[in-house]
């Protein structure tokens, strides 16, 4: 089968961006499209023929050496995929059926986090596309209890985003304790915050939604898709923000988030790593009992209960679609915040 196999950490190539990690070799394909063997699925696992699979800037994170996964790896972490080939009987799931593979690959379901409901905090959580291969490929295995049933007849691109971007995004804002009529600030607008801000307009109708972007692209999407102000994180909006949730790479966002919330705030922090350092005043930033948070993983209910909230009534998913010869290209535009939504691999 073909795939995007990543052999050594290396900074992605952009052309006029300066270097932040020069002990890394600078590439601009750091995935290789190689053939390789199709894998055979062990106890509990399916093999799955890969239709779509999402890019997300965690692969990027993974590709630069932010997060740490074994190497040779295939990244890719927001599948849909049919269903091939089932191990054993244990599961109801059978060939041909579509379903949706997330970040959430398996965790051990014996240790105190996985007791108390918190398997995104497992102690052995093993991520797909990280310590499992995962869909930048044509086919991959997946264990069954972590594959989530998707409509047969969408386009497989529009769904892909969901399975992370739409997870992680509706996992923030449940951290949040969003309340109907409380006002939500939206810091960056891409794969995710697109997705959440229609969730949002669901759940909580009486909300005002603010989104802070820098990109003019991002900003006119952001006000197609409902916001009720949209500006430039340095600007002021009309009111302060009683929730917020930051998707940005940068720490200076963290602290202009602070700046703009209410007493009794509530920041959650919707990335794996920040890019640049995060420097906090006390009495500016955290004093009146503002709250920060930060999203680890997702759990298999936030995946479920996103899926439940889209239900037949389905988001409006912009994707910009990339064959799998292509996936350096939307690692590079998506490093530079050039995708206008979500860039989606079309595999089959």
């Amino acid at each position: 089968m073909k795939a995007a196999v990543l052999r050594e950490h290396a900074e992605i190539s952009i052309e006029g961006l300066p270097r932040r990690y020069p002990h890394l070799p600078l590439k601009e394909n750091p995935l290789e499209i190689v053939e390789v063997d199709i894998p055979t699925p062990t106890r509990g696992q399916v093999l799955l023929k890969i239709e779509a699979c999402g890019v997300c800037y965690t692969d990027i994170d993974i590709v630069e050496g932010r997060v740490h996964c074994k190497l040779p790896v295939i990244p890719g972490h927001q599948v849909v995929a049919r269903v091939v080939e089932v191990y054993d009987e244990t599961t109801s799931l059978k060939p041909g059926d579509r379903v949706g593979v997330a970040w959430i690959a398996h965790t051990c379901g014996e240790c105190s986090y996985c007791k108390r409901g918190l398997e995104n905090l497992c102690v052995d959580f093993k991520a797909t596309g990280c310590h499992i291969d995962g869909g930048y490929a044509e086919y991959m295995v997946a264990y069954s209890d972590y594959v989530y049933r998707l409509p047969g007849n969408v386009d497989p691109v529009k769904l892909a985003p969901l399975m992370c971007a739409g997870a992680v995004g509706y996992r923030a804002l449940r951290l949040t304790r969003m309340e109907d009529g409380l006002r939500l600030g939206l810091f960056g607008f891409g794969a995710s915050a697109h997705l959440l801000i229609q969730v949002a307009r669901r759940l909580y109708p009486s909300s005002e939604i603010y989104v802070f972007t820098r990109s003019h692209e991002h900003q006119e999407l952001a006000r197609k898709l409902g916001a009720d102000w949209v500006g430039h994180p340095s600007e002021q909006p009309p009111r302060q923000i009683d929730r917020a949730i930051d998707f940005t790479p940068v720490g200076e966002t963290i602290q202009r988030a602070l700046e703009l919330l209410a007493p009794g705030g509530i920041l959650v922090v919707n990335v794996i790593r920040k890019q640049t350092p995060v420097n906090l005043i006390y009495e500016k930033h955290m004093w009146l009992e503002r709250e920060v948070k930060t999203v680890a993983n997702v759990a298999r209910r936030d995946v479920i209960e996103l899926l439940e909230a889209v239900g037949d009534k389905p988001l409006e998913v912009h994707v910009e679609e990339y064959p799998l010869d292509r996936v350096n290209e939307a690692l590079r535009k998506l490093k530079v915040a050039r995708i206008k939504g979500s860039a989606v691999l079309r595999i089959q």
